[in-house]
């Protein structure tokens, strides 16, 4: 007897429906009993049968012995994760008559059995959920840990079952089964905006590192510091979050779709209401870094999308994992291409980094002697490179606090009063570029656009031309110069660029200097 049930894989952060089909045959006299799974199942897929065998068992369900052939269809995508396991189970019962099929075209399956018949939680929940949507399915049978983050999907019916008897039971018309959580997406967004808990009132001094993390977060710009430790280079990239505008409904439920393929949401979890900060440690792998892998994952700077992150000690990271951030900061995408599969991941983030101007740390302090050789500080320097450098906007030194600005009591501006201004001048930009769907700050300024709302006077651009030359600047260097100026005259809510933008902006070029780099 053939039956088929309904479920989905995912791919990159989409879904791709998968229609399973059941085959069941008696077993011929004195033939053996053959169980087989198609369509290019991975590993754990092939291992659901043991797992469904002892759950159906444990729950006193007695399935006679049979040759059972299952394929997954498409047959050309391959199918990864034990996802699969109760929709495979339930197209068994239905194909031995223990479970009613009249309801199950109607719906989606997934979910991993464990041995006692109860479901675990799978990866990829939300974007399979907005997948059965767009299908017309009515409604979504999912494992109870992930009904929360698969719920914020309206107009959909979304169930969350604790074991597999439960499922049983709804498919043959037992009414009080399972019931459809229902979530108001916006109520839930909304009513989880909480209060910032990091500040930057609690940072003393540094004014002029506080006022480029301003600009940074008003444009979208890459930033890097460089000062000897315990300057207050990590204290400041973690509060950056906290200037930076809140989240969109439209930006939360993609990066939430993100973390839930990549199995980063925590049990209760609907969408993520405050911009990702992601700080991997220096050790991180260049596939850890940028996704990928056997069975490819979101990398670090996907899971910072639509927010920040943070390298720290950046010359400690290994250079080939560096390099490869190169095309995803200019792009905002990466694409994670292997012989058998080609996978694209959103990576919109502001990239912070910081490091020490020295291997000792200590190069240019006021007070404590550095230790190092002329050839060690150029060859640390040098281990980042000038094309990396180059797509960083705002490169600024930082140095260490006086004693008197240790002392002080008073707390500096609040983070909320530095985030009108940045709010105020991201929608001086949203306005801005309007009709161009793909660009939302001036970080993603084509060359089309700088020319047309980045161009200085003709007096000013004689002045940059000097600049340019005599710092030596790359045409990357030039336009990260004309953008930052923009976003300085959008804090000012000035129509132009005027002297005193371009200034301050070519002066967050700290790091053009012939010994930073090639």
């Amino acid at each position: 007897m053939l039956a088929k049930t309904f479920s989905a894989s995912v791919n990159g952060i989409l879904a791709i429906p998968v229609t399973i089909e059941v085959n069941v045959v008696p077993i011929a006299k004195d033939s053996t009993e053959h169980k087989i799974i198609v369509g290019l199942p991975d590993s754990s897929v092939k291992e659901s049968f043991s797992r469904i065998e002892a759950a159906m068992s444990n729950i006193g369900i007695q399935v006679p012995k049979e040759n059972v052939t299952v394929n997954l269809a498409p047959g050309d995508i391959r199918k990864e994760g034990t996802g699969f396991d109760l929709p495979i189970a339930i197209g068994i019962l239905m194909a031995n008559s223990f479970i009613s099929s009249s309801l199950a075209p109607r719906f989606m399956l997934v979910g991993e059995l464990s041995l006692d018949g109860s479901l675990q939680p799978i990866r990829g929940a939300l974007p399979i959920a907005i997948k059965a949507r767009e299908l017309g399915y009515e409604g979504l049978i999912v494992p109870e840990q992930n009904v929360h983050e698969a719920a914020v999907v309206n107009r959909l019916k979304v169930y969350g079952a604790r074991n597999m008897q439960q499922v049983i039971d709804f498919f043959n018309g037992t009414t009080d089964a399972l019931q459809p959580t229902v979530i108001d997406t916006r109520a839930e967004f909304y009513a989880h905006h909480t209060a910032l808990h990091l500040d930057f009132a609690d940072v003393k001094g540094q004014e002029n590192v506080k006022r480029a993390f301003e600009v940074a977060a008003a444009g979208g710009h890459n930033l890097i510091m460089v000062g000897p430790p315990g300057a207050g280079k990590s204290m400041m990239a973690r509060r950056l979050p906290s200037i930076l505008p809140p989240l969109s409904l439209a930006e939360s439920l993609e990066t939430t779709q993100i973390h839930s393929v990549a199995g980063k949401l925590k049990g209760g979890t609907g969408l993520i209401t405050e911009r990702p900060f992601q700080a991997p440690h220096h050790t991180v792998s260049q596939v850890a870094l940028v996704g990928g892998g056997a069975n490819p994952m979101p990398g670090e700077i996907s899971l910072a999308h639509n927010g920040v992150l943070f390298l720290d000690e950046l010359p400690e990271f290994p250079r080939a994992a560096l390099e490869v951030l190169r095309q995803p900061l200019e792009d905002r995408k990466i694409t994670v291409s292997r012989a058998k599969y080609s996978i694209d991941y959103p990576c919109n983030v502001m990239f912070v980094a910081s490091m020490n101007p020295c291997p000792c740390g200590y190069y240019n302090h006021p007070t404590k002697p550095c230790q190092c050789t002329p050839g060690q500080i150029h060859k640390y320097m040098n281990k980042i490179s000038g094309p990396l450098l180059d797509r960083i906007d705002i490169q600024i030194e930082i140095t260490p606090l006086s004693f008197n600005d240790l002392s002080r009591t008073e707390p500096g501006e609040h983070s909320s009063v530095i985030r009108e201004r940045v709010i105020a001048a991201r929608k001086i930009q949203e306005e801005r570029y309007r009709d161009y769907p793909s660009i939302h700050c001036n970080a993603q300024m084509t060359s089309a656009l700088m020319r047309q709302y980045a161009t200085p006077a003709p007096e000013d651009m004689s002045m940059l031309r000097e600049i340019i030359n005599r710092l030596q600047l790359s045409a990357r260097a030039y336009d990260r110069i004309l953008r930052l100026a923009r976003t300085i005259a959008d804090l000012e809510a000035s129509p132009t660029i005027q002297t005193h933008h371009l200034a301050e902006a070519v002066s967050y070029r700290n790091l053009d200097r012939e010994t930073w780099g090639e």
